[in-house]
């Protein structure tokens, strides 16, 4: 199908009534200000953190060794600070060298953690990539699902420290090549259930050689190999799971994604599933409600550039960046080809703001793995983060201008679907340059501004605290009942006053390998309160709060209101 072709079936398509979401207005900004108030601040030292990523890579230039690592924000110990998890590849078999862990490390709640990933049973030797946690058994603590080359691993925390391995029991323990990965209740049951991304079909027998000068080997591309299907497991509400992809019109053997989001982008309230694929269309699986999906990422305008080309896709986000009150895409691509913003119409049909911006000028020299919406100032416009660096180490060779090693990406939102770059402008943390993977956004010292978490490939994860800011915002917990226990799917809206709102969705995926925390922070300026909040829980239930005053965290059970207030910096 020509692009043509698929915008004219999209007209028809809306014409013939697909549901519009109403929209929602955020206050937006006309021009910068004078200045950009926020700088990041490499504390990963101070806070203790040591972890460091190991490839694996020993010159035979093995595929696996580019793609990691991920990281997490994630509470496991319930206690209202964010946790910290990193995942960890390994030496290949045969190679001589020391063991290495994922890493799991406690939030002291001072600025400091402390690695208890011995403690906590987590100790275990893979190939990793990603991490995607979430309570998939409704018992009140937070799980860890780890993607990796061979045998993904689930680890159900028991509460009291410790974390079992259930991958055998649940049946999760899926061989492939597993990347991203997200937690998400499709059927509306009230269980979570498991989305797995996959690569390509490879092996150290299957591997190829592949050189950039004709004489040494370098990495190759994914096109020298065969692709895998995602995978989704149906949770059944007894500790298993059952493998439903087929079943749910997911079979997809052409597929190497990378990257995978949830956004609800017809606005039926039901849960639909972003694909990134490298060097193969994106996915976008519609969720038809009768257990199936449908892939219309053509008919959208979000499989392929402007030019009717499939580009080599890492990390994704859906989010409302431009108050349209629909969610929006952002996609980290490869070298060259820049980042895309898929702007949400209303009508089933995308288009991509990125080339026409200062995001698509921004990224094109770069190749972004992680790419996030978030708001960094707190304005209430979602900014865009970037983690980038190259998967050849010899890049140079070929391309002088392209670098391994490059810096971070932070673009602000000026509103009306304007982006300034500040990556610049925003500290030494972000303009130094690393071979970045992996990263999340949470906030690790309850002070009420997100925070960077970054894994780097074959290098250190830093740890970069957002200083400067002066604007008020709200923090939101969800806490399910009836729903699934972390809410993963609500979505939340606060009312502004005179006709403003704002949303966000509880989520898990998004990024690279990585995941976020659960709570929601709104940006709110100036503003100090809110006139009300509106959550719409999975199960399609509308709950109501009453307006409260701003710089507050709360937590919101459902169908008994707000059952946790406190002020920011307030001690537990």
């Amino acid at each position: 199908m020509t692009l043509a072709a698929a915008c004219l079936a999209v007209a028809a398509i809306s014409a013939a009534g697909v549901v519009a979401v109403s929209p929602v207005r955020a206050e937006q900004a006309a021009a910068p200000a004078a200045g950009f108030p926020i700088r990041f601040t490499d504390v990963t030292g101070a806070a203790g953190i040591q972890f460091r990523h190991h490839s694996g890579a020993f010159g035979k230039k093995y595929l696996p060794e580019t793609m990691g690592a991920g990281c997490a924000f994630v509470d496991v110990d319930g206690d209202g600070w964010q946790d910290v998890f990193f995942a960890q590849s390994m030496g290949w078999p045969g190679r001589p060298g020391a063991k290495v862990y994922p890493a799991l490390y406690r939030n002291n709640r001072n600025g400091t953690f402390t690695d208890i990933t011995r403690a906590a049973g987590l100790a275990v030797e893979m190939y990793g990539l990603g991490v995607a946690a979430a309570d998939f058994d409704n018992d009140g603590d937070a799980d860890l699902f780890l993607s990796a080359v061979g045998p993904s691993r689930l680890y159900r925390n028991d509460g009291r420290g410790h974390f079992e391995d259930v991958t055998t029991k649940a049946g999760v323990g899926d061989p492939g090549f597993s990347t991203s990965a997200l937690w998400f209740d499709y059927d509306r049951d009230g269980r979570l259930d498991l989305f797995v991304a996959r690569y390509v079909e490879w092996s150290i027998a299957k591997d190829q050689f592949c050189s950039l000068n004709g004489r040494t080997k370098s990495y190759c591309t994914p096109e020298s190999y065969k692709g895998q299907s995602p995978v989704l497991y149906r949770n059944k509400g007894d500790g298993t799971f059952e493998n439903v992809t087929k079943k749910a019109g997911l079979d997809d053997p052409a597929s190497k994604m990378l990257g995978v989001a949830l956004i609800d982008y017809d606005g039926d309230g039901l849960l639909d599933v972003f694909g990134a694929n490298d060097t193969q269309p994106n996915r976008l699986f519609r969720n038809k409600g009768n257990g199936t999906f449908a892939d219309v990422a053509v008919m959208a305008g979000v499989a392929f550039n402007d030019a009717g080309v499939a580009r080599a896709a890492m990390g994704v986000d859906a989010a409302d960046y431009d108050g349209s009150g629909r969610p929006s895409l952002v996609v980290g691509n490869f070298a060259n080809e820049m980042m895309a913003l898929y702007s949400n119409e209303g009508n089933g049909l995308f288009i991509d703001e990125a080339p026409a911006s200062a995001i698509g000028r921004g990224s094109l020299s770069r190749l972004t793995f992680a790419a996030f919406f978030v708001d960094v100032d707190l304005d209430g416009l979602l900014d865009i983060f970037g983690s980038n660096g190259h998967v050849a180490d010899d890049i140079a060779t070929v391309q002088p201008t392209i670098g391994y090693a490059q810096p971070a990406l932070l673009f602000r939102n000026l509103g009306r679907k304007k982006f300034e770059d500040v990556s610049t402008r925003a500290g030494a943390a972000l303009t130094t340059p690393v071979v970045g993977r992996g990263a999340a956004y949470g906030d690790y010292d309850n002070d009420g501004d997100p925070d960077l978490l970054v894994t780097a490939n074959n290098g250190p994860a830093r740890l970069l605290r957002n200083d400067g800011g002066s604007n008020r915002k709200l923090r939101v917990a969800l806490a399910g009942t009836t729903s699934n226990r972390d809410a993963i799917g609500a979505r939340v809206r606060i009312d502004l006053g005179g006709g403003q709102s704002l949303w966000r969705m509880v989520k898990t995926g998004s990024s690279y390998l990585s995941q976020s925390e659960l709570p929601v922070t709104f940006g709110l300026g100036a503003r100090s309160k809110i006139d009300g909040i509106e959550v719409v829980w999975p199960n399609g239930k509308t709950e109501r709060v009453p307006g409260l005053a701003a710089d507050r965290s709360i937590t919101i059970q459902e169908g008994k209101g707000v059952v946790r207030n406190n002020a920011f910096g307030a001690k537990p």
